[in-house]
């Protein structure tokens, strides 16, 4: 049991590793097109160059296969919702259908693995249970792992936010047009929120109107402050109201609303406190107070 375990740990890590080699190369060419593109150098060829070759190129070529040819196969596949839940965790390069070939591939490779481990150690009595958790793990793991960075892409957009109105609020009161501090702001802002920013920049260069572009990113990163800001912003254009004085009531409201979730963690934190007391610092107190009484009650006895 334990060199199944073994063989089993050492399984996900060689695979982990192997992902990671695979999927680093064309991460940073990918991020280094962006960063280009951005700035309004994009070229079709020079994008298509930096993405293109090597084994990551091979591999994304099958899974592409693989998904195009699954994909009016699976009656509950939805293209638009796959690709906004990518675009939300940062993959802006990756079509739908290669996340389901990947997927695929990965549902297909790992039970495999897991059945020629089992007969290698011997197991084979637990391997048709090892080829059914390894499915569901190759299946369910890229949807899981895409969620989870969805979510931390997501909180961080929240956190970052109330200072990039603070930005906004500086250069329009100082005479910038909101076009202009969006620009002015990408530059200043690292993660998410930037690569966000600079998306809607990008998009409005290709002639998207900024509602537009902004439209666009609330649909990415739906959040109640992203939701705040931007029908702030609509709205304050569509009425012509002064951008200023809408940035700055929403900068009030951000900090109030950030001081709010301070305060909500703050009151669950005891709650959260109470399940490791019980089970793991409760348990240790008594055994401390009490061995001792039980230990003399049961020597009195002998």
């Amino acid at each position: 049991m334990i060199l199944l375990l073994l063989g089993l740990l050492l399984l996900g890590l060689a695979t982990a590793t192997a992902a990671r080699a695979v999927a680093t190369p064309r991460l940073e060419a990918a991020e280094r097109a962006a960063q280009i593109g951005a700035y309004g150098f994009a070229d079709a060829e020079v994008v298509g160059s930096a993405a293109a070759g090597g084994l990551a190129a091979a591999v994304d070529a099958i899974a592409g296969r693989i998904g195009s040819a699954a994909a009016p196969r699976i009656r509950r596949f939805s293209e638009a919702e796959v690709r906004n839940r990518l675009m939300g965790a940062g993959f802006y390069g990756t079509p739908a259908t290669t996340f389901l070939g990947y997927r695929i591939l990965s549902a297909t490779c790992l039970p495999l693995a897991a059945l020629f481990l089992s007969l290698a150690t011997g197991v084979a009595a637990l391997g048709v249970l090892m080829v059914a958790v390894a499915a569901a793990a190759g299946w369910f793991g890229p949807e899981v792992v895409v969620r989870d960075r969805a979510q931390r892409r997501l909180a961080e957009i929240e956190a970052d936010l109330p200072e990039l109105i603070d930005l906004l609020v500086l250069m329009v009161e100082a005479g910038l047009g909101f076009s202009g501090a969006i620009r002015i702001a990408s530059g200043q802002l690292q993660g998410p929120l930037g690569d966000e920013l600079r998306l809607t920049l990008q998009e409005q260069n290709m002639g998207l109107s900024m509602n537009e572009a902004l439209s666009n990113m609330l649909s990415r990163c739906e959040t109640p402050s992203m939701r705040s800001f931007v029908r702030s912003v609509l709205q304050g254009e569509r009425l012509g109201v002064s951008i200023g004085a809408i940035l700055r009531n929403l900068a009030v409201e951000m900090r109030k609303r950030r001081r709010q979730a301070a305060e909500e963690r703050a009151q669950k934190a005891p709650i959260k406190m109470l399940f490791p007391l019980v089970f793991l610092i409760f348990p240790a107190i008594f055994i401390v107070l009490l061995w001792p009484a039980i230990h003399s009650l049961s020597s009195l006895g002998r």
